[in-house]
């Protein structure tokens, strides 16, 4: 009864923590952009609004003007506004995501090396390692 309490806990402990809020993604992406240099303008106007609405949700849209690459991403679900930016700030975003990238792989890899090290002892007494609760 202890095991499959304990267990239960655990399994919901890594349900909650593996499901990730959308917004909190979205939250994340816009403070990199606001870091990287793109520049905020909200959509307040009538006329911004038109526009606004013609642009694809939560993606970067690249447009030429006056013979100059500008990147703009349009968020209609926290600050209803659009991210505007060039290519200096576009290449600082794309380098600071493959950073976030290799610190998440390098975080999970020290918990995975964590695991590891970890005593099975007392959860297989009297079976291999792991055994019962091991399936491939």
């Amino acid at each position: 009864m202890r095991l499959g309490t304990t267990l239960a806990a655990v399994g919901l402990c890594l349900a909650v923590t593996g499901c990730n809020d959308p917004n909190r993604a979205i939250m994340n992406k816009e403070d990199m952009l606001a870091a990287s240099g793109f520049k905020f303008v909200p959509a307040n106007t009538p006329e911004r609004q038109a526009a606004f609405s013609k642009l694809p949700p939560h993606q970067f849209s690249r447009h030429i003007k006056d013979g100059r690459v500008i990147y703009a991403y349009a968020d209609p679900t926290i600050c209803n506004c659009l991210y505007v930016g060039g290519q200096k700030a576009y290449g600082a975003y794309q380098a600071r995501r493959f950073d976030k990238r290799i610190a998440d792989e390098q975080a999970q890899a020290a918990a995975d090396i964590s695991m590891a090290s970890w005593d099975w002892g007392p959860w297989g007494v009297g079976y291999p390692v792991g055994w019962p609760y091991y399936m491939d």
